[in-house]
């Protein structure tokens, strides 16, 4: 594990300080007054390199001021019905807080399916979420709890999970180059729940291969969940797919569409919809907007990536491609 020094910290606050207006202000927004902390994230994720650091940082501003990210949540995705096809098939959302404080994020990996709008809405739609998490939801929480909130919590949900999954490799290759680069370490933990036997299978080959700081980060559940994370949160704050007893849809909640975290119906997107419409009016007051999705343009992945990245990446297909095979196999004998 890095452990970042006071040295590290203060060499990277000079070369930050040195740093043209434009950024300056951007950077304003990326830290939310919290500076120091978002230098230490930005540290562990190069490793305690402040060279890389900080050219991982100045890239991540140059990004943010090319593509408008500051303004992202004053362009909502219009119109709603199109919106609510995007929260549908990309199925993420918050359903609470643990003990600690920290946001629960559920995802439906298994169950999303990317296929009601264009790769730019679902790439738009992903980044608003990180911009309202950074700018409103962690600020609210360190203000509520009396103490720097700067991480949260991922619940994944692997319900549904299939060899189909690799056909949306492009665009979650995409939101992940987005996150890696320029929202590093803004996870604490991410919890695996209902994994079904090709997550498991790929797992116990892929895990050996981490690093020991993302070994760390994982922790697989058995069935959902609930009781493990049930020590760590209150029963109102675990994802409606975790309340139940044995494996089901991500989609569906026997309490109603408002206990499903990644309806549009559900508070946390009504919430979020309409801070980014209410940012939409008040821009419009100075320069109308255009409808549409955003373009954003996708950082270029890291051209020094730690050769056990290429690794993971050839297993997981390597392991998928082998399941695969199986269960034609499997398949082919039981006709």
């Amino acid at each position: 594990m890095v452990f970042i020094n006071e040295d590290m910290i203060k060499q990277f606050q000079t070369l930050m300080d040195e740093i043209v207006e434009p950024l300056q202000k951007t950077f304003q927004n990326v830290h939310q007054g919290y500076r120091t902390e978002t230098l230490m994230r930005f540290l562990k994720a190069r490793d305690g390199s402040v060279s890389k650091a900080h050219k991982m940082l100045v890239e991540c501003l140059n990004w943010r001021i090319d593509n408008e990210i500051d303004q992202i949540l004053a362009k909502p995705i219009v119109p709603t019905d199109l919106y609510r096809g995007v929260r549908d098939t990309q199925l993420v959302g918050m359903s609470g807080y643990s003990r600690d404080g920290l946001p629960v994020v559920a995802v439906g990996v298994g169950l999303s399916t990317y296929d009601k709008a264009s790769i730019h809405y679902y790439i738009q739609s992903h980044i608003q979420m990180n911009e309202y998490r950074d700018c409103v939801i962690l600020p609210s929480a360190s203000k509520k709890f009396g103490r720097y909130i700067g991480t949260c919590i991922k619940v994944l949900d692997m319900t549904g999970l299939k060899l189909s999954a690799l056909n949306q490799i492009k665009l979650l290759t995409a939101i992940s180059t987005v996150d890696d680069l320029n929202y590093p370490e803004k996870t604490e933990t991410y919890y695996i729940v209902n994994a079904p036997y090709i997550f498991s299978a790929c797992w116990k080959v892929v895990r050996p291969l981490l690093q020991e700081r993302t070994k760390k980060k994982v922790q697989v559940l058995s069935g959902s969940g609930r009781e493990e994370l049930l020590k760590i949160m209150d029963y109102a704050s675990l994802p409606h797919f975790c309340k139940r007893e044995g494996s089901g849809s991500s989609k569906h909640s026997r309490n109603g569409t408002n206990d499903n975290c990644f309806s549009l119906d559900h508070p946390f997107h009504q919430q979020l919809y309409e801070y980014i419409k209410q940012q939409a009016l008040a821009s419009e007051a100075v320069a109308p907007s255009k409808e549409g999705s955003v373009h954003v343009t996708l950082p270029e992945p890291d051209p020094d990536p730690d050769p056990d990245d290429a690794k993971i990446a050839e297993t997981i297909e390597s392991e998928f491609q082998r399941i695969g095979e199986k269960m034609e196999f499997v398949k082919h004998f039981m006709k």
